[in-house]
């Protein structure tokens, strides 16, 4: 996994600032792979309640981790209760580490 000890706290406390303190949060993508090179950092986040305003949720936290981060470009997927879960979904938990 390329992240530091600091980003991932960083990605968990943002997580749990911005969706609550049962956020769970699972890294996915190109990140995982300790032989790639750069790339975005995919990130899956999964909470038990219903997300009302889920496109804000997502944009809020992609851009707080993505200040910390310098810059890098965040993708945010949500996983709750009242939204359509895709494939996307399936391939973030079968190939993502949870952190």
């Amino acid at each position: 996994m390329r992240l530091t000890p600091a980003q991932i706290d960083t990605i968990k406390s943002t997580a749990q600032a911005v969706l609550g303190e049962g956020a769970q949060v699972t890294l996915f993508g190109s990140r995982v792979d300790d032989d790639k090179k750069g790339g975005d950092v995919d990130l899956m986040v999964e909470v038990d309640q219903a997300v009302a305003e889920p496109a804000l949720m997502a944009a809020r936290m992609a851009s707080r981790v993505s200040r910390a981060m310098h810059g890098r470009k965040v993708d945010v997927l949500l996983k709750a209760p009242n939204l359509l879960e895709q494939p996307i979904h399936r391939i973030a938990q079968q190939e993502g580490v949870r952190l």
